[in-house]
């Protein structure tokens, strides 16, 4: 048990935050760190973004909540941002991705609803991870997030994750399947990018069998992957649901649903809702990261020092014995090993880097998308670095 009153939910890092600028983390000792994680693909504009803080400020002697019983301006601009970038027509403004998938479930069901379907179901993938809501974690694909909580909610049908003949199979075979949700880059499974032409494949058979193809954004969206969102690397494609939260916020509590307007139809009045959702505090925040993530070309950004990362990084480790693959998308990288190496998290915090370890054998990279040619050879270099020093100890 931790000596404070913490629930003891999270294995935290020997280390204590109190400050942040840009990609660096500060700890209480003055200690500086590099940030290759970004609180988890959350603060992808950097820490104490003086632009954001700015209207965060502003909008604090402003207006912070009201319900949403009133139109609230704020909402409704960054509303018809979203759907601006996704080319969707409707949002739905929660506090969190969690809530958002939640919205995204809740709509799969009226649509079974209005098929008069029962008992349906909705395609998931394995090594999939959606959140720890009850209805979230059982459509998740890992057990030790399970683990515990049971029964689960139903029914889920999971297939291997980019397995086009698999999702067709199962669509062939369970004919309530009425939705498929699915990460277009899985973040929790080990940064695995969808194979080229599989969520176009996923459109033809929800289109086929009157589904809906609901995509999880979470992690992957908001200019992560070099484009507004992961499902936009698919020429034309586009989906009937999106869900996102994390950057769009950059650290502030906040996520959407997105839908067509048929889709978004499903819930009228009085059918969902939130109480603090939208508000007009995280909505000037949600928008002056749109507008600082227009500006300064960011999804430009991402792709190309996602390709520098990832050549420095094939460069530098490439060949190495324990390494099974080097892969991602934009700035959102893993490098999967073939043994357990959780503890190169630790030994990274010691080189004054800050990264992850998931599954306990993908380190995954998720650097603030302002990063530069500098940093990415500081993360590739101290990587190495960590990398030799552990197997060398391995060995000895």
């Amino acid at each position: 048990m931790s000596s404070t009153h913490l629930f003891d939910t999270y294995a935290r890092m020997a280390v204590r935050f109190v400050r942040g600028e840009g990609v660096w983390l500060f700890d209480d000792q003055g200690e500086r760190y590099l940030d290759a994680l970004s609180g988890i693909a959350v603060c992808s504009l950097g820490h104490a973004h003086p632009q954001l803080a700015e209207a965060l400020c502003d909008q604090a002697k402003t207006l912070w909540h009201t319900a949403n019983i009133a139109h609230l301006p704020m909402q409704e601009c960054l509303a018809a941002g979203l759907c601006a970038i996704s080319g969707l027509d409707r949002v739905f403004l929660s506090n969190s991705g969690l809530e958002a998938v939640e919205c995204a479930i809740k709509i799969a069901r009226r649509h079974a609803s209005a098929q008069h379907i029962e008992q349906p179901a909705i395609l998931v993938a394995s090594e999939s991870f959606h959140g720890r809501s009850l209805a979230s974690l059982s459509a998740s694909g890992s057990a030790a997030i399970q683990e515990g909580f049971g029964p689960l909610v139903g029914e889920f049908i999971r297939v291997p994750f980019g397995d086009c003949e698999a999702a067709t199979h199962a669509f062939r075979t369970h004919p309530n399947l009425v939705a498929a949700l699915i990460e277009p880059v899985q973040g929790e499974g080990g940064v695995r990018v969808a194979p080229a032409g599989y969520l176009t494949h996923l459109r033809g058979l929800c289109d086929q069998h009157d589904a809906l193809l609901m995509l999880d954004e979470i992690q992957c969206g908001m200019a992560r992957t070099g484009r507004w969102f992961g499902y936009q690397h698919e020429p034309g494609l586009l989906p009937d649901v999106v869900t996102i939260a994390k950057a769009l916020g950059n650290g502030m509590p906040i996520g959407a649903c997105l839908a067509t307007e048929k889709v978004a139809g499903l819930l009228p009045v009085g059918s969902h809702g939130t109480t603090f959702g939208g508000n007009p505090l995280a909505c000037r925040v949600g928008l002056e990261v749109l507008a600082v993530m227009r500006s300064d070309h960011i999804c430009e950004r991402a792709e190309t020092m996602g390709k520098r990362l990832l050549e420095q990084l094939q460069t530098q480790l490439s060949g190495h014995p324990h390494i099974v693959e080097i892969r991602g998308r934009g700035l959102m990288v893993g490098i999967e090993f073939d043994v357990d190496v959780a503890e190169l998290k630790t030994r990274a915090l010691h080189h004054k880097l800050i990264i992850n370890v998931t599954r306990g054998r993908i380190i995954r990279l998720l650097p603030p998308l302002i990063v530069d040619e500098t940093h990415i050879e500081q993360i590739v270099d101290t990587l190495a670095k960590v990398i030799e020093e552990h197997f060398a100890d391995q060995a000895s």
